[in-house]
């Protein structure tokens, strides 16, 4: 009987960023002290599938590096025997616990990125807090977990190297973006959209063009972590990463009005999706770079 390589198994295994949240709950354990928890998932892709949740509980004492970094490690094991690569990428929003899990991570050999691109985390997160959490021994009413907290910088002009020659906001059918996963793509960060939205739902979005810069271009913005676009008066920001907040530019009073309209309804229609694209030019039918955003609304 032929036995597969060891080559050819390591090449079947899936490899995902991972997402993390370690933090306190709202349950009072028996010692009067709030539950600490570990939760680390996969990044989904378009297609969804399988994932791969983890999740572990602290003492309340033990909350540090030491204890994380150990929490980690097991967490990579049972990882592996899943069929999972360990991660290369492990991203985090609290800001709070940024120096722990950086400290952390860097004992295991993965890098930790700080971003609000945690969209996997924060669902498991709202289920968690609506079906899991409330039937707990201990559990204190009220509310807890907020999706990624909006710490309102003052937004800063868009960086030179992410600039284009010119931009459009753009609006797209749904049923378009439900087939991105089959474009021609060299930068992306896709998500899984549910097919229960209405498909002709138009999402809204920003087109960037650059003749001459495209690649290097995109390759800058996806570095930025790009979270969702949000308009302030007549301005068109970009919020990424943990906190910041960019300024891509100043709109028209009619601009601003009907993206703000197109933004709450993908809010209030279809989970808050939004897309940044990167092309050489209007009629290129490659884009150098395609991300899918999410407005998640704050608590």
């Amino acid at each position: 009987m032929m036995t597969q390589a060891p080559q050819e198994k390591l090449s079947q295994m899936q490899k995902a960023d991972w997402e993390l949240d370690f933090y306190s709950r709202p349950i009072l354990e028996a010692n009067g002290k709030k539950r600490w928890e570990l939760l680390i998932t996969n990044t989904e892709n378009m297609k969804g599938g399988k994932l791969f949740r983890w999740e572990k509980q602290c003492p309340a004492g033990e909350v540090n590096s030491i204890w994380l970094a150990k929490a980690l490690t097991e967490a990579i094991n049972d990882a592996n025997s899943q069929g999972w690569e360990s991660p290369l990428k492990l991203r985090c929003w609290r800001s709070s616990m940024k120096t722990m899990i950086t400290k952390a991570a860097s004992q295991v050999g993965i890098e930790v990125v700080p971003s609000r691109r945690t969209f996997s985390l924060l669902d498991w997160l709202s289920e968690r807090e609506k079906e899991v959490y409330p039937k707990e021994q201990g559990y204190m009413q009220g509310p807890i977990a907020p999706p990624p907290a909006r710490i309102l910088n003052q937004p800063e002009p868009l960086p030179e190297a992410v600039r284009g020659d010119a931009w459009s906001f753009a609006l797209l059918p749904l049923e378009m973006l439900l087939e991105a996963e089959e474009w021609p793509i060299e930068f992306s960060g896709l998500l899984p959209i549910n097919k229960n939205y209405e498909r002709s739902i138009l999402i809204p979005g920003l087109r960037l063009f650059s003749e001459s810069r495209a690649f290097a271009l995109a390759g800058w913005l996806g570095g930025l972590e790009p979270v969702k676009l949000a308009v302030e008066g007549t301005q068109l920001l970009l919020e990424a990463g943990q906190d910041d907040r960019w300024l891509v530019t100043d709109m028209t009073n009619e601009l601003s009005n009907e993206a703000t309209k197109a933004l709450e309804n993908s809010r209030q229609n279809a989970g808050g999706i939004q897309f940044i694209s990167v092309q050489t030019h209007p009629d290129e039918k490659m884009f150098t770079g395609f991300w899918m955003l999410r407005d998640i609304p704050d608590n």
